[in-house]
């Protein structure tokens, strides 16, 4: 009779070897969290430069 702890080791130990993982998952996370930065860049950059500047404009009036 096979032990649990040796049943667990053998599966670990098999899902370890395989390491290709999920490649197409890991285009597509890597795509779509490409996709989200330029879209909250492309919303948020004029507001970000303009609070940039305002802060540059205050720190040269002294």
């Amino acid at each position: 009779m096979v032990g649990a702890g040796t049943a667990l080791r053998g599966r670990l130990a098999r899902d370890w070897d395989d390491e290709r993982g999920d490649v197409p998952g890991w285009v597509l996370i890597t795509l779509m969290t490409a996709g989200l930065v330029v879209l909250i860049w492309a919303l948020a950059g004029p507001a970000l430069t303009g609070v940039f500047q305002d802060a540059i404009d205050r720190v040269s009036d002294f």
